[in-house]
């Protein structure tokens, strides 16, 4: 390992290249990067993203034992397993409907900028009976939001960034995202807020419910996020926008792919550490349960369930080359086997960076790809 390497007493007489070639310096130093990356993706997850017993034991589907996830997964398989959902996307993601927005002023920056915060009321309407009046029960999160960073004597194209889970706060999203990087490109930059998220949850400091452990419950939220990304993408072609793509990060980057095989008007996506299969998330989170064989089982069920609303499950409506995927190879959360599988589907790229989840060192030079994709839809 290169930390034993560069922290070790040198035995006599042995030679020691990683301290005499810059080469092998370089890449001591990218693994010791990504092991200190993975090293805090692990503490984060097991203290802010992994259940509990005492949690487990509280959630009514988390008690289920296999045969009654089984029933429980496969009555929402009928459901929402109309095989026109899949074949015919307008039927599962219908066009957003008219709604005006209203924009308050948050400050001027430099050059121009504008920063307003921007909201419009989400006329989402769930499919699932089972789970609709409790969807519809989040009175907040009948509001969507976005901060927008926007040139006021000019139109320029633009890129809708949307965070991960647990984040949606503006504050922090302007320092996680690359909101300066983006702005510096030539582009108006727009932050949005997730479904039960940031503003749109009914307690600020309470987890989302969203992604839920109620399969039902996480299927409508990325129907509702979806329809939301494509209002803010509509209204800021309305406004002028020549175009306007999307950034999405981790929970964003698996919302960002599966808008990319739904919304063609899209210029561009980036995904960045993003998660790619909800299944894959339970099965490496430990939320199976029972027996190795009934845990399979169980995660077969899943995907089967989330298909419906997995980016792997439909083809692509934008070229491959107008998909970014950066991904960080010490990242414990969505790991970098997630986006393997999307620039596998997506016949995209692949961009690395030593870094991991949450500390995204390196993650600078990966962008290069981005700014040569921007190149292309941005004026000179």
């Amino acid at each position: 390992m290169a930390c034993s390497v560069l922290g070790a007493r040198r035995p006599r007489g042995t030679y020691l290249p990683a301290l005499h070639s810059p080469l092998m310096l370089r890449r001591a130093l990218r693994s010791l990067t990504t092991q200190v990356a993975a090293g805090v993706d692990q503490v984060f997850y097991s203290t802010a993203l992994a259940r509990s017993e005492g949690s487990r034991r509280r959630s009514a589907v988390e008690r289920l034992d296999h045969e009654q996830r089984m029933k429980a997964l496969a009555l929402v398989r009928q459901e929402y397993g109309n095989p026109g959902y899949l074949t015919e996307p307008a039927s599962f993601f219908p066009e957003p409907p008219a709604e005006e927005g209203r924009l308050t002023r948050v400050r001027s920056l430099d050059l121009g900028l504008e920063v307003s915060d921007l909201r419009w009321r989400s006329r989402f309407v769930p499919i699932g009976k089972g789970v609709a009046a409790r969807y519809a029960s989040h009175e907040e999160n009948h509001i969507a939001l976005a901060r927008l960073y926007l040139r006021t004597h000019e139109r320029r194209p633009a890129v809708v960034l949307i965070h991960g889970y647990l984040g949606g706060d503006f504050a922090i999203e302007e320092r996680v995202m690359p909101v300066r990087w983006l702005l510096d490109q030539g582009l108006d930059v727009a932050l949005f807020v997730l479904p039960f998220h940031g503003e749109r949850r009914r307690r600020i400091l309470s987890r989302p419910v969203f992604p839920s452990s109620d399969p039902r419950f996480t299927i409508e939220g990325f129907r509702q996020a979806v329809q939301d990304v494509r209002w803010l993408l509509r209204w800021l072609l309305a406004r002028g926008a020549p175009a306007v793509g999307v950034l999405g990060m981790s929970l964003g980057g698996y919302t960002t792919s599966l808008l990319a095989t739904v919304e063609p008007r899209l210029a561009f996506a980036v995904l960045l550490v993003p998660l790619a299969c909800l299944a894959d998330f339970a099965r490496e989170g430990g939320r199976l349960v029972g027996t190795p064989e009934q845990q399979a089982l169980q995660y077969e069920a899943l995907k089967e369930v989330f298909r419906v609303v997995s980016p792997l499950g439909r083809p692509p409506v934008i070229p491959p080359d107008r998909v970014v995927i950066l991904a960080g190879e010490g990242d414990r959360i969505t790991p970098i086997a997630h986006a393997q599988c999307l620039a596998s589907h997506f016949g995209a790229s692949l961009e690395t960076f030593p870094g991991g989840h949450l500390l995204q060192l390196g993650r600078g030079r990966a962008l290069a790809p981005l700014a040569r994709l921007l190149n292309q839809v941005t004026p000179p």
